[in-house]
């Protein structure tokens, strides 16, 4: 492979699920001789602490760190921004692309970890296997009932690869499957046996709502309290994509009035969660943003962003590119 040691920079990784499983996306910059570290920093940065840190700093390779105008304009020998991931919306990718630096992430590489995290979180809520293991610890041996899957209809909103991953599993426990996409063709939901519908349709319809679509920067939540009101009352709602795509404090209330039967939520607002009214919600079940980390995706994402970086370093186009 190419000698990069004489290269201005160095690659900083700021996230401590890269390679957490396997060294490969480590060997992809050794190969290659491109200098790479992690951050001295804990994840996710601060945005003083990333501006620390990208100074010098030929490529990152972030998670959920803010990288901001200001993290990218302090960093002249920045050439490539990888995002250890899918979503790109906690990266300023008009301030990247103004900069002349690109913007990679790894479509796909979490696919079958986030929609298997899915529907475990739905078998969760609907059938109270939380408070069920709680209840045989404690000693008490009390008995939790919830409804079927079969025969329920899944409203899924945001029909990329996780949505039409999710819908595929819930037609295999018999759920009848609509779905929400406005930037799709009708021959995508035709392909997967999936009804599209808008985004009221979907939510009057729906047994249950799982979400799978991004969140522009600043834009106000999709399910505020009017969008929550509108679901079927002993619906559930599951979010696995991120945490701003829903408001927390109407999401608890509907579930302390009991016109939602349950929720489950691996993304918040604020991350870790501190003081969000859903930690003491009822009938909810509450993970770390953690639907990614199956040792397969870990591996691919590693991977995959190592190999577009090194190919941006080298003056090769990426393969997965953002901008």
């Amino acid at each position: 492979m190419t000698d990069m040691s004489g290269s201005t920079g160095e690659v900083v990784v700021t996230t401590q699920s890269f390679a957490r499983y396997t060294d490969s996306p480590w060997r992809v910059f050794e190969e290659a001789r491109v200098p790479a570290r992690r951050s001295r920093f804990a994840h996710p940065l601060a945005e003083d602490e990333l501006v620390r840190e990208a100074a010098g700093a030929a490529a990152l390779v972030v998670g959920l760190d803010p990288v901001t105008a200001k993290v990218i304009g302090a960093a002249p020998s920045l050439r490539v921004i990888a995002k250890h991931g899918v979503g790109v919306d906690n990266i300023d990718v008009a301030a990247a692309r103004a900069a002349g630096i690109r913007v990679v992430n790894a479509p796909g590489a979490n696919t079958t970890a986030v929609a298997d995290m899915t529907m475990a979180l739905l078998l969760a809520a609907v059938r109270r296997i939380v408070p069920a293991h709680t209840s045989v610890v404690q000693g008490r041996w009390e008995r939790f009932f919830g409804p079927e899957l079969a025969g329920r209809t899944l409203a899924v909103i945001g029909f990329g690869r996780i949505g039409q991953a999710v819908a595929r599993r819930a037609r295999g426990f018999d759920m009848t499957v609509v779905a929400y996409d406005p930037h799709l063709p009708a021959e995508v939901f035709a392909e997967q046996g999936v009804r599209a519908a808008g985004l009221d349709e979907c939510l009057a319809a729906a047994d249950v709502v799982t979400l799978h679509l991004p969140l522009a920067p600043g834009a106000p939540p999709l399910l505020g309290r009017a969008e929550l009101a509108r679901l079927r009352p002993g619906a559930y709602l599951v979010n696995t994509a991120r945490g701003g795509l829903v408001d927390e404090a109407a999401l608890a209330e509907a579930l302390r009035d009991g016109h939602l039967a349950g929720a489950a939520v691996d993304v918040f607002a604020s991350e870790p969660p501190d003081g969000s009214p859903l930690l003491d919600a009822p009938n909810v079940v509450l993970t770390p943003h953690c639907g990614a980390f199956s040792h397969e995706a870990n591996a691919a994402m590693g991977t995959t962003v190592a190999t577009d970086v090194v190919r941006v370093l080298r003056g090769l186009p990426p393969v997965n590119p953002v901008v």
